[in-house]
């Protein structure tokens, strides 16, 4: 087929306009993904059909994506037993006992914590601070939008400025494979650079120290304060309603170590799974075998608890409807990444990096970097394939202009950061509105304003910066 050009954005943007409109994310995802096929079946409905049915099953074909998706659904098992065991009425009684985490700011600077100090992947690290804080946020009538916006904007930019991760392991090999003689060195020396990681950060801060909102949080904190609703009318949480609200077997009483030993437990092991399958190498590990090998060992840790407290039957009948709840979110990370695999072979990034190419002025290079990897990240939903198409691009580009690397690579980065924890197709995004179980388009929608508030302080930044450099 000849190549697409700008045909490639089409499925993308159809699949994010139609998710923000309908409010139906599977069927936009979809509607997204059979289009890319039909344009790279030359419009060839039937075959575009059979394609988009291979793609789907594609998927799950690859260890990393399948391991993802069943992660998920382990991660309804863990919650769920926690629930029913009383670990997590228990930790909910110990916060309140505890002053500060008893009242909503301390909850929320809590909360921002607890994402701050978990950096061994995005995904862990966000549904842990879902868990532990929900009930808590949930009794201190705070929205859920405000817990998914506190994990999603904590966890994600603490991910890739500590990038002791998956994805720093992914970043020092695109590097190495574009010629950087000093990887890791080049990675840190971004660390400053990353205007809009740290940004991010800091507006989460700002907001939880001064209490004010704006946009469509406003309205939403407003109405769980006032009206004591943490979830608006006619809202679709990501988790089942009754997986999130499960409660406690009556007669147990309610102890925070049945919910703390499982997260303990998989916060831990990620970074020794790490360890183990990069032989040594905690950057050379594999992420998805190191979450999968870590929701495994908490739910493990859960049985065990749980084994004589519950009984069998009951432990294995919660483990099945914690899974069964997350079969929903389960389908939309499927749907993500069938996405992301029409726009790889659309060339998608491809298409919109060379489109910024044809501005030439060294000065305006960063800011058009980290612009360009936003548009790319928000509308294929995936960091990694911006990463994937920039980084290589960056290498050259800022030797080529006497530009630092280490700039150039930063904008790269936080583009893709920016898109894909605010794009409505993104798997981060998706499992952020996961953690909180709150709708996942109000998330989209609360979330963006702030945003883009750091991406449009972020490019003034690479702006600057770009003239002091050029």
């Amino acid at each position: 087929m000849p190549e697409p050009g700008w045909l490639s954005l089409l499925p993308p943007l159809l699949a994010v306009v139609l998710a923000i409109w309908t409010r139906r994310v599977a069927w936009s995802l979809l509607a997204g993904i059979f289009l890319g096929w039909l344009i790279l079946q030359d419009w060839r409905p039937w075959a575009a059909l059979l394609a988009t049915m291979r793609g789907l099953v594609g998927v799950l074909a690859t260890w990393d994506n399948a391991a993802v998706v069943v992660f998920c659904g382990l991660v309804g098992s863990v919650i769920a037993l926690t629930q029913r065991s009383g670990g997590v009425a228990g930790f909910v009684a110990l916060a309140a006992r505890r002053g500060r985490l008893g009242r909503r700011t301390g909850a929320q600077w809590g909360a921002m914590a607890l994402g701050g100090m978990i950096f061994v992947e995005t995904s862990i690290s966000s549904l842990i601070v879902g868990a532990v804080f929900r009930p808590v946020f949930d009794r201190l009538r705070i929205s859920r939008e405000k817990l998914a916006y506190i994990a999603d904007s904590t966890c994600a930019p603490v991910n890739l400025l500590i990038p002791l991760n998956a994805w720093g392991a992914f970043i020092i090999g695109l590097l190495a494979q574009t010629g950087v003689q000093r990887p890791v060195a080049v990675l840190v020396a971004a660390w400053p650079l990353q205007f809009y990681a740290l940004l991010a950060l800091l507006l989460v801060g700002v907001l939880l120290a001064t209490g004010r909102e704006y946009g469509p949080m406003r309205r939403a904190e407003r109405r769980a304060r006032d009206e004591g609703k943490i979830l608006p009318d006619g809202a679709r949480p990501m988790m089942a309603a009754d997986v999130a609200g499960l409660e406690s077997l009556d007669g147990l009483i309610p102890r925070a170590r049945y919910l703390l030993a499982p997260v303990g437990v998989m916060m831990g092991l990620v970074p020794l799974a790490l360890m183990v399958t990069g032989r040594g190498d905690l950057t050379a590990g594999s992420g998805a075998t190191a979450v999968f090998a870590a929701v495994t060992a908490a739910l493990l840790t859960a049985v065990v608890q749980n084994a004589r407290r519950l009984g069998g039957r009951e432990v294995a009948q919660v483990i099945w409807f914690g899974f069964r709840g997350m079969a929903p979110v389960m389908l939309l990370m499927a749907l993500a990444f069938a996405l992301g695999d029409v726009a790889r072979a659309l060339h998608t990034g491809e298409y919109v990096a060379g489109l910024a190419g044809a501005v030439a002025a060294p000065a305006f290079i960063p800011a058009l970097f980290f612009l360009t990897s936003c548009v790319i990240a928000f509308a294929t939903g995936t960091s990694w394939g911006t990463f994937a198409v920039m980084v290589p691009i960056a290498v050259p580009t800022a030797a080529a202009l006497g530009l630092p690397v280490p700039l150039l690579v930063a904008a790269a980065l936080g583009g893709g950061l920016f898109g894909d924890h605010c794009s409505p197709v993104s798997d981060t995004t998706i499992i952020a509105s996961l953690a909180a179980a709150c709708d996942h388009i109000d998330h989209v929608r609360t979330q963006l304003p702030y945003a883009l508030t750091a991406a449009a302080a972020a490019t003034l930044l690479y702006l600057a910066a770009g003239g002091l450099f050029a």
